[in-house]
């Protein structure tokens, strides 16, 4: 099973194009229109070839863009197929595509950051409440929580002290930065939603 991640960087007016467009590249690598693309201005889709893996990269994804003063990202992930596949990833089709583009068309409408859609409805309506539980926590981080679940995520075989010399603060700032951030039970959650995946 495939992912889609289309999202949409909130507040984008506000800052050059450059910024932003830098961010989602340090996340999903240089621009490759196969695997992700940006496409009407300040929306982006990105394919992930194990849907397993979503949820931590939507993290990882938010992390980075609030890592910029101001600025916010919303994220739709459509789990399913790839039935079609062009050399543009917004180009391709299957039920991934469509079950994502949906999301974040209903995520605007209800005025969250996070939702899922794979077409299976109690796994839908479990995780999309999860979602929103997460949210509350995610959409407050500030710049430098957003940093530390950034960085974290980016070298999760580092251990605190590793990260600490990293960023060159002390070790206890990183756990109780990693606390204030909930990187702990984003961990919990994330594990839950690959076992729920698997089963899918």
């Amino acid at each position: 099973m495939k992912a889609v991640i289309t999202g949409d960087i909130v507040n984008s007016q506000s800052i050059e194009p450059q910024i932003w467009l830098n961010a989602l590249e340090d996340v999903l690598g240089q621009r490759n229109p196969a695997v992700w693309e940006i496409y009407r201005g300040d929306e982006f889709q990105f394919l992930l070839e194990d849907a397993k893996d979503s949820l931590i990269k939507a993290i990882e994804i938010k992390a980075r863009i609030k890592m910029i003063k101001g600025l916010d990202v919303r994220i739709s992930i459509g789990l399913g197929s790839q039935d079609f596949k062009t050399d543009k990833v917004s180009q391709s089709n299957g039920t991934a595509f469509v079950n994502s583009g949906r999301q974040l068309e209903k995520i605007k409408n209800e005025k969250i950051n996070l939702g899922i859609n794979s077409g299976i409805s109690g796994f839908d309506d479990e995780f999309n409440l999860i979602f929103k539980w997460l949210g509350t926590t995610s959409d407050d981080w500030s710049v430098v929580s957003a940093e530390i679940i950034y960085l974290t995520i980016q070298n999760l075989g580092l251990t605190q002290e590793d990260l600490a010399k990293k960023i060159n603060v002390s070790q206890s700032s990183i756990s109780q930065r990693l606390k204030r951030a909930q990187f702990y039970l984003i961990k919990e959650t994330d594990q839950y939603f690959r076992k729920k995946v698997a089963e899918l």
